[in-house]
Parts: C-alpha cells; structure tokens; sequence
C-alpha cells in the first residue's frame, strides 16, 4: 500500500510540473504619449509668472508653497481621513482574496466523526424470499442468529477526507495571478484617493486664505469709503458740498460692507470642509484657521515631467493597467474550465458498532484514487464564459487607452489654466494700480475742489472691483497650480507604507465607535 501510494504521488506531482497554464500571458501595454505636453513651451508674458520645466516632479509638491500649517494639515489629513481608511481596508480585503486563490493549490483535508442507529431491513428481504421460513425449519439456532442480525445497530465512525485538485491546465495558477492583479488595483485607487485628498486639502486651504484675503481687501476699501463719508459729511457741514454726495458716499460703503458675509461664508465653509477631510468635526479647527494669513506664494519653477512618464505616475492610469492584467489572467481562467480536472481523493478512518473498538486496527477502512472530470455538454456557458473574458479583457484595453488619453489632456488643460490666469492675475494687477493712482487724484482733486465728487465714487468703485478679482484671481492661479499637480498624479509615493488594520477572525464586528 506504501509502494502505491508514493508512486501515486509522484505522479501526482510529476502531473501538476508538467501542466501548462492556458489563456494569454500579458504584456504590459506601452502608452502612446508625445515628447512633450502641448502647453509646456509657451512664452512667457510677465517675468513673474512660474515657469513649467520638463523635470521630475516632487513627491510633495505641497511643499513648494513654502507653508508649514498646510504641511500639517496634509500630514493630518493622511492620518485622519475616513474615505483613505477605506480605501486601505479594500486593500486588506485584495489581500485575503490572494491568500484564497493559493489555497486551490494545496490538498483539502477535512476530518469526521459520527454516531448513527441504523436498521438494515433485512428481515424483510428474507421473508419476501421465503428464507426465513426455511432456516427455522432447518435449524432454529441459524434462524435466532438472522433476528440478531436484522436488530437496529449503533455504527460509530470517525474519519479523514482528503482531495487534491491537480492544476493540469493552469486554471488555479490564473485566479492567482488575477487576485493579484486585482490587489494591486485596490493600492492604485488608494493611491488616487491619496492624490485627491492631497489636493482637495490645499484647495480648501488655498480658498481659505484666498478668502480672507478678499476680506482683507474689502475692508481696506470699507476703511478708504468711511474716510470719503467723513470728508464729504464734514464739507456738507461746511456748504461745501451738497447733500446728495453724503448720500451717495453713504450707499458706496453699505454696497462695500453687504460684500463681506459672503466671503465669511466662504472662510467658515473652507474651515468646515478642512476638518471632515481631516476625519474631525466641523469648527474643530475653527480656533486654529480663524486667524487670517496671506497667501502662499506661487513657486517660480513648476517641474510637470514628461508625458511618457504620466503613465507611471498617475495612479488612475495604473489601476486601468493592473484592471487589464486582472482580465487577461481571467480569460486563462475560463479556457481551463473547458479542459478535464483531476484530483486525487482519499479517505481513512475507524468504524464499529462498538465504541469500544474504534481503537482496534481491524475497524479501520481506506479508499484513495484518483478522479477524472471531463465537461461534455453545459449547455454553452463554458464557452459562453471565455468570450465574455474576453470581450471584458477587450474592454479593459480600450479603458487603458482612454485613461491614458484622459490624463494627456488633464495636464494639458491644467497647464492652460494656469497660464491664462497668471495672465489675468497680471492685467488686473495693473488695473488695480492704475485705478489707485487715479483715485488718490480724484480724492486729492476733490478737496481741492478741483474734481467732481461722482468722479470720486466711480473711481472709487472701480477700484474695489479691481482688487477684488485681482485677489480672486490669485486664489483662482493657486488652485490651478493644485489642479496641476493633481493631474500629474504625484503624491502617493511616500506613503506606501501606511498600516493595514488588524481584524481577529474571531473579533466582533466593527462599530461607528471603533479607531
């Protein structure tokens, strides 16, 4: 028995070495990108405007802003944020499908025991061929024996089940690769929910003090309209000017003030949104943000890389290629359903009618073999299965395609932004310079009697106006520039390393409570 056992065994294994594994093997695709981004090369129309160079970009392009609270808020974000900590739970999840695709390598075993009253019926089928009769005619001590024997009997039994499916035709060695493929697509869409939680952070910082910037300004012009209603009330005091410029004074700051609640709002939302991203309660940080700060500064040199490098980059277009890997592996998987399966199958155990002996070597019983299993008709799905693989796996490739094409035009775009409202942020620069210089005359003209008091307000007006989009339009530039970095996908490569939770198989269930 020994003998046929290890010879089954080697051929067992002689078996699953020599098998083939079906289906395509994958070939990582190449990326059709172009030398250069579209809007790299553009000239400079202010030499003040950033300039995008073909370098590598940093890792933590949060940092080019030079601001130490928003470093920190990043890093909190990262910490805290329930959405990424979810993302991270799907990779645990990725993981534990891997370690189930190995275990179709591995033989099953599985072990018994059972106490069951059995009644065999064999009196009946005795009597019904007149047996029966015969034996008590014969001898009455055969015939008391038969009773015995058809009594109900107790069986007890206690045993081993062993299967071992062989991997002839790759169909396990597939589901494997696919499980991997998948988990590495589970870390990619962590790594691009890291990317958006990176950018929404600064964005929301940005706006932010763009907003209180914008507040700042406004009450600069609040502070300048006060000073022309007071200068007008006192030369009405003194007949020197008609009443209706001290009215017309008076609505020029009350239109100014009405402009402070929404920018209010604006700071109290960004303040908000800041603290869920962080996982924290809205007004949390209230206490931290409330004191206004000015803007960060632009950095001169914006590093973009190159096209060809996006595809490594950008985890979006990573996931589309480890989804295309998963379903190329799963074409492998369906083809090897239409191929014949074999396993080797074993049982050993003890069983008596007597507990007493279950221990007794002559109770024991055995079966092993091997075990063949050939489709011959499913009615089509089998093959039904490969084309759909197939036609998923064809699917795959053109998402690949369009992500990538996807990604081409988000930088592009990004870059566009950036430039043309640098461009903007100039020209109302300017504006707002040349309209302060025309109402420090005006007013200048107008205690001197020399300058129309409407000419004061519309100049006056103007002016706000300019500063006020010049102020957005910074704000509008640094959120561009966030945009930008988004789009080329950099941020997640430091943070490889973030802890998976540990979940006992035997633990209770996670609770809204748990950390």
């Amino acid at each position: 028995m020994s003998a046929l056992v290890s010879r089954l065994t080697v051929s067992a294994l002689a078996l699953a070495l020599a098998g083939c594994t079906v289906g395509p093997d994958y070939q990582a695709p190449r990326a059709k990108t172009p030398s250069a981004f579209n809007n790299i090369n553009q000239p400079k129309n202010n030499p003040s405007d950033s300039i995008a160079l073909a370098s590598q970009p940093s890792p933590q392009w949060w940092k080019s802003f030079k601001d130490p609270q928003l470093d920190s808020l990043i890093d909190r974000a990262i910490a805290g944020n329930l959405s990424l900590q979810q993302a991270v739970l799907r990779i645990a999840g990725a993981r534990e499908q891997i370690t189930q695709a190995k275990g179709a390598w591995l033989p099953s075993v599985n072990a018994s025991a059972k106490a069951t009253r059995t009644q065999l019926g064999l009196r009946g089928e005795l009597e019904s061929n007149g047996i029966q009769s015969r034996l008590e005619d014969v001898s009455p001590e055969a015939a008391s024996a038969i009773d015995t024997a058809t009594d109900p009997v107790n069986i007890y039994q206690g045993s081993f089940d062993a299967s071992w499916e062989l991997d002839l035709f790759g169909g396990t060695r597939r589901s494997v690769e696919a499980a991997r493929a998948q988990n590495q697509s589970s870390i990619e869409s962590r790594n691009d929910a890291l990317v958006s939680l990176q950018a929404e952070v600064a964005r929301s910082y940005l706006q932010l003090r763009g907003a209180q910037t914008v507040l700042a300004s406004i009450q600069t012009q609040i502070d300048v309209a006060q000073q022309t209603l007071e200068l007008t009330q006192s030369q009405a005091q003194h007949g020197l000017a008609p009443q209706t410029d001290v009215e017309n004074s008076r609505a020029q700051l009350g239109s100014l003030r009405a402009q402070l609640p929404q920018y209010q709002a604006q700071q109290r939302q960004a303040m908000n949104g800041l603290a869920v991203l962080l996982g924290k309660i809205p007004g949390s940080l209230d206490a931290e943000l409330m004191q206004p700060k000015p803007m960060p500064a632009i950095p001169a040199v914006v590093a973009v890389g190159i096209p060809s490098e996006l595809a490594r980059r950008r985890p979006d277009v990573r996931k589309a290629e480890a989804d295309l890997h998963a379903e190329t592996a799963n074409i492998g998987v369906s083809v090897a359903q239409l191929f014949p399966s074999i396993s080797l199958t074993g049982q050993f155990g003890m069983r008596n009618s007597d507990s007493g002996y279950l221990t007794d070597w002559s109770s024991h019983f055995y079966s092993f073999g091997p075990q063949v299993s050939l489709p011959i008709f499913q009615g089509g799905r089998l093959v039904s299965s490969v084309r759909l693989a197939r036609a998923q796996q064809a699917s795959a490739a053109l998402n690949y395609r369009q992500t990538v094409l996807t990604a081409l035009q988000d930088v592009d775009n990004a870059l566009v932004n950036y430039r043309t409202d640098q461009d903007r942020v100039n020209g109302l620069e300017d504006s707002a310079n040349a309209l302060q210089t025309s109402f420090d005359l005006a007013s200048d003209g107008y205690r001197k009697g020399l300058t129309s008091f409407i000419t004061v307000l519309d100049t006056q007006r103007q002016l706000a106006q300019a500063r006020q989009q010049s102020a957005e339009a910074k704000v509008q530039t640094s959120t561009d520039l966030v945009m930008l970095y988004k789009s080329l996908g950099g941020g997640w490569e430091p943070y490889q390393n973030i802890n998976l939770p540990h979940y006992s198989v035997f633990g209770p269930a996670a609770t809204v409570n748990d950390q």
